[in-house]
């Protein structure tokens, strides 16, 4: 019991380190906007982190291009981290940092959806209901046709249904797919997206040394929050560790307060609440869910 206490503490220290580490690379994404495109940013990215996983696979032992990749859960999946990345780096870019994160949040509850839809889960009316809480919680930080509406904000949303397309997509990937390697796919499929973009915004721009380091720095945060958050689930129990994702949220409101100067309104704060406590919820119910396929309540589910 006292290592599991232990092991626990650990990953969820581990997690508040890469919802930290996210929270500081979708900073210098931001920060980077100001003199760059953002096509060239995820370009940038997308490559330097391609070559960081591909290299890491390598060193495993692993192929890199094989046909595997070829496989219509892995294409599904390269189809969903396009979709999702180019919709929330959009949304990082114009509008506040905080509502994008906020609406981030309701990717969880996306993902239960499409796996009651899509994958045959079963999911009772008390999940039900929360997934609606959450969605109508993105709705309040959205605010569509009102005053405070950010048409901007709907790129946010493409994010959630693109990452939910891609964790629905891995829940389906054979086992001899490794993670490492889904990740170098994760990375170089948003490079011809970013090229695609800079076809758009215009050419590239050279960095300056400024530039250069935040580059460097999103880099090197980002893969460093992807293996923070894969050591968690490995290290804790996933009922423990999985709700500590939502400090995502708190870390990125105060790098908006912080270092963009954003105001925290009365509306994103509830929306936000709302969503997360939706998430929670949910996940509570998908562990007692998980007792009684194992015999012990058929009627939580």
């Amino acid at each position: 019991m006292g290592q599991k206490k232990s092991d626990n503490l650990v990953g969820i220290l581990l997690m508040l380190g890469a919802m930290a580490a996210f929270a500081i690379e979708d900073m210098f994404i931001k920060q980077l906007s100001g003199g760059m495109g953002t096509g060239q940013i995820l370009a940038i990215l997308g490559l330097g982190g391609f070559l960081i996983f591909a290299t890491i696979a390598r060193r495993a032992g692993k192929r890199v291009f094989t046909r595997e990749l070829l496989l219509p859960a892995v294409m599904l999946r390269n189809f969903g981290e396009m979709l999702g990345t180019l919709g929330y780096v959009l949304a990082v870019v114009l509008t506040p940092i905080s509502s994008a994160s906020a609406i981030l949040q309701a990717t969880p509850l996306a993902v239960a959806l499409g796996a009651a839809l899509f994958l045959g889960q079963a999911v009772g009316w008390r999940r039900w209901l929360a997934i609606a809480v959450g969605f109508a919680g993105v709705l309040i930080v959205i605010r569509p046709g009102l005053e405070g509406f950010r048409p901007a904000s709907l790129f946010a949303v493409q994010g959630v249904i693109g990452l939910s397309i891609r964790d629905l997509a891995t829940r389906a990937m054979p086992s001899t797919v490794s993670s490492t390697v889904l990740s170098a796919y994760g990375f170089g499929v948003i490079v011809p997206v970013g090229l695609a973009l800079m076809l758009v915004e215009g050419a590239p721009v050279l960095p300056d040394v400024t530039q250069g380091w935040k580059i460097l720095g999103a880099l090197v945060i980002g893969p460093l929050g992807y293996y923070a958050i894969v050591a968690a689930m490995r290290v804790g129990e996933v009922a423990v560790v999985t709700p500590f994702r939502y400090i995502r949220l708190v870390f990125a409101m105060i790098v908006g307060v912080l270092v963009f100067d954003e105001v925290l309104d009365f509306w994103t704060l509830t929306g936000a609440a709302i969503i997360i406590g939706s998430g929670l919820f949910t996940i509570y119910r998908e562990r007692a869910a998980a007792k009684a396929r194992r015999g012990l309540s058929p009627a939580v589910l």
